[in-house]
């Protein structure tokens, strides 16, 4: 079993994970579990049972595809902030329950801000991508944000503290990113506001 401070790390890991895609991460500790690869937090057995496994693997297959539509996607990953974040923050609850409840408090709370940071992120992006004529940009991120979403999950298993730290670059990228797609947005909308002005005072 992993000390305190390797299961706060992971915890980082898995957040993030979850933040991208929750039943990729599921889904992924569950076999890692049942592969012996990891040894999860008694609060988190019930993630190593067959049926959470599959649960959480067909709804990853439905995701994977539901999440490479344009604009649909937008829809699916707005209704999933109400799964995503909340989920990321119950799988740090169960992985932090050896601490004291203050620091489990602030665990759980970090947990499900850096999921909210994860999955803003992704929003954002897709924001970006979504008016794109072509589809190929919208399938290669989704794709991207799965393998990452996977990995990340694996990795902090391996190695914690490193998937730690990428965890902090990631959302450091992420502030930057959605900085620039606000800035973004706000041109787009002061030019088509100038369009109109002008079409009206012709």
């Amino acid at each position: 079993m992993p000390d305190s401070q390797q299961i706060v790390a992971i915890a980082v890991g898995a957040s993030f994970a979850a933040g991208l895609n929750v039943y990729a991460t599921v889904a992924t500790l569950g076999l890692l579990a049942r592969a012996d690869v990891v040894q999860l937090p008694p609060a988190l057995h019930l993630l190593e049972s067959w049926p959470v496994i599959g649960v959480a693997a067909a709804l990853f297959v439905l995701e994977f595809f539901a999440d490479k539509v344009p604009a649909f996607d937008l829809i699916w990953n707005a209704l999933h902030t109400f799964i995503r974040v909340p989920i990321a923050a119950l799988l740090t609850y169960g992985a932090t329950t050896q601490l004291s409840p203050g620091w489990q408090v602030v665990a759980v709370v970090a947990g499900g801000l850096i999921a909210l940071a994860a999955h803003g992120g992704k929003m954002a992006a897709r924001a970006a991508v979504t008016p794109s004529p072509e589809p190929l940009s919208n399938i290669a991120l989704s794709l991207g944000e799965d393998v990452v979403a996977i990995g990340l999950t694996w990795f902090a298993t391996q190695h914690p503290y490193i998937a730690a730290v990428i965890v902090g670059v990631l959302l450091l990228i992420i502030v930057l990113l959605v900085r620039w797609v606000v800035r973004a947005l706000r041109r787009l909308f002061s030019g088509a506001q100038r369009e109109l002005r002008e079409l009206h005072s012709a």
